[in-house]
């Protein structure tokens, strides 16, 4: 499996005829390179200031021990602790979770646990003592490093969790207290996202108003270090102007070939399938001191700065998580994805312990002729038959004819389909869909996968049982037709705009908004966060009226936030796409009045 880290490449034509533009590094710009350490002798040297006796440095799960054994190397350490030494048996551990993990290879629970039920309190209590004995500089590091001993200094060793993922791909590490990593990808996923992020991301809160420093180890060959206060000066900054995080991409069984062109992606790669261009729990933030760049998981922006990202009441329902994700899927060149339907509110909330799931839609930026999307049942069809040919089809049997069962839609340029929750769908071959949704972004239950193995060789898990009890019925063909495919209406219009309403679904808490424009459309946060893409357009810049940010630029398919603390903002065309017709869509979560 190949996946793409941010980079530098050829750069093709898109559809458009035009080089690409598409920023794969979007960096924000917070701070003066002095106040970041570069590389690990500079970064010991800015530790030892003050001649500490004990450094501690806890890691989020995924840093590397080699790269701390590096760090006490440039450190002159004259005894090294790791925290790993007082973690509970991997087999007292497997026992005391296997509530949250379960036996299915998917799905587990949302763990509401604390890190430091993972440790034995007699070994912590061990390595504390032989700390505190110690003569000489001591570096106590590793996951929960703060339970052994307060120390002289505190550092922590923040990962995003996309880095964390690629290095379970290859391999590299397992999970918290689990000798794995030779196990499946899809496994140690599994138990990072419902077990090792939370128990991770909750000490890393409890931990931040101790902490001294904050280090980066993405790049091991090139670490950077910044003060805690200069990293929540750069989030705070972040949170009051647009800004983008980091896209990741990644092939797929069914990926295509747009992302290629358009996003300017190796064009020797199998496919690519996704793009997750604006999943915050995932994806990384840049934050630019100098010509120095540390990367931070951009979900700390959210727990930092919940009111001015998101607004007061949007923070207040939906607490540490972003509620609204773009992304990606393309299938021009590629195939069908898997037939599917997503979770119930309450059916995710009784089985897996989310509060809210993932409803979502397919905004159609680009297709191939002839591209369709399956969408709602077709009107009398026998719910039974359907079921039964799904389960003949999964254990070997004659392939689903979905045609048959499914409606399947034409499918062109800016086309919306709205997909609630229970609603039975997927997007055929030769389309580019921007997904826009709620965030719950695993909570996919399989119904056919098209008689295809995943680019593992495997069969791809399908959850017919999970998927059969969500499926709402009275979603066919008519419904589909009057409530679900281009529900536009207009919002307004002026000499050079014009605005409309494309969604979502009445059941579903986020609203789109599409404006047209070849001058100056005036826009306001209102409270609430925004995320936008430029879906036609070569390029667009986003202005404060009141001059409280620079002016910023946004090129062509790329996602972009504008934090709720904004406020009033306007965009327009920039660049060579002056003179010609621009369009965005706008997500954002309806408040109650």
């Amino acid at each position: 499996m190949t996946i793409t880290r941010p980079g530098a490449h050829s750069v093709p034509m898109h559809r458009t005829g035009r080089a690409s533009t598409y920023d794969k590094a979007p960096v924000v710009r917070v701070g003066d390179r002095a106040e970041c350490a570069v590389g690990w002798a500079e970064i010991a040297e800015r530790l030892t200031q003050g001649a500490p006796s004990i450094i501690v440095v806890d890691t989020y799960p995924g840093v590397r021990a080699a790269d701390l054994d590096e760090l006490a190397r440039h450190l002159g350490a004259d005894l090294v602790v790791s925290s790993d030494d007082a973690l509970l048996p991997e087999s007292a551990i497997d026992a005391l979770v296997a509530g949250e993990l379960t036996d299915d290879p998917v799905f587990g629970r949302l763990s509401d646990r604390t890190l430091v039920e993972l440790f034995d309190a007699a070994a912590l209590r061990r390595l504390r003592d032989a700390a505190d004995a110690a003569t000489g500089r001591v570096l106590v590091h590793g996951i929960g490093a703060s339970f052994v001993v307060d120390g002289d200094v505190l550092v922590h060793a923040d990962l995003p969790r996309r880095e964390l993922t690629l290095r379970q791909q290859s391999g590299e590490i397992g999970n918290i207290g689990a000798d794995n990593s030779a196990d499946r990808p899809s496994a140690k996923y599994k138990r990072a996202f419902f077990l090792d992020w939370r128990l991770a991301d909750r000490h890393k809160r409890e931990i931040w108003p101790r902490v001294d420093f904050v280090l980066d180890t993405v790049h091991a060959d090139h670490p950077k270090m910044v003060p805690t206060e200069s990293l929540f000066r750069g989030l705070t900054h972040t949170a009051t102007r647009p800004f983008r995080v980091v896209p990741w991409f990644e092939p797929a069984p069914w990926g295509g070939e747009w992302m290629k062109e358009v996003c300017d992606l190796p064009r020797d790669a199998v496919n690519y399938g996704w793009c997750f261009d604006c999943v915050p729990e995932e994806n990384s933030l840049l934050l630019g001191f100098g010509d120095a760049v540390v990367e931070v998981p951009s979900a700390n922006l959210v727990f930092h700065c919940p009111v001015d990202l998101l607004g007061a009441d949007v923070a207040e329902r939906f607490g540490g998580e972003f509620p609204i994700r773009f992304d990606f899927l393309d299938t021009m060149g590629g195939g069908n994805l898997s037939l599917q339907v997503h979770p119930l509110t309450s059916y995710i909330r009784e089985h897996f312990g989310l509060t809210f799931t993932q409803d979502e839609s397919y905004y159609m930026l680009d297709t191939d002729e002839g591209a369709t999307v399956y969408l709602g049942l077709r009107t009398g069809i026998d719910r039974a038959a359907m079921v039964d040919d799904l389960g003949r089809a999964q254990a070997g049997g004659p392939p689903f004819a979905a045609e048959d069962y499914v409606n399947q839609w034409p499918a062109a340029r800016h086309d919306h389909f709205l997909i609630p929750a229970g609603t039975v769908h997927c997007s055929g071959a030769g389309a580019m869909v921007l997904e826009i949704s709620a965030t719950p972004y695993i909570f996919t239950f399989k119904l056919w996968d098209w008689d295809r193995l995943g680019l593992d060789g495997r069969p791809r898990p399908v959850h017919l049982a999970h998927g059969a009890r969500n499926i709402q019925w009275q979603r066919d063909t008519a419904y589909a037709e009057a409530k679900l495919i281009n529900h536009t209406t207009p919002l307004g219009e002026g000499d050079d705009w014009r605005a409309e309403r494309t969604g979502l679904h009445e059941a579903e808490f986020i609203d789109t908004h599409r404006h047209w424009f070849t001058g100056q459309v005036d826009h306001d946060t209102a409270g609430g966060v925004n995320v936008l893409n430029l879906v036609q357009g070569e390029e667009i810049v986003v202005e404060s009226p009141t001059l409280a940010f620079e002016p910023f630029v946004v090129h062509y398919a790329e996602t972009f936030i504008v934090p709720a603390a904004v406020g009033r903002y306007t965009i327009r065309p920039h660049g060579s796409a002056v003179g010609t017709e621009c369009a965005t869509i706008k997500a954002f979560v309806r408040l109650s009045s």
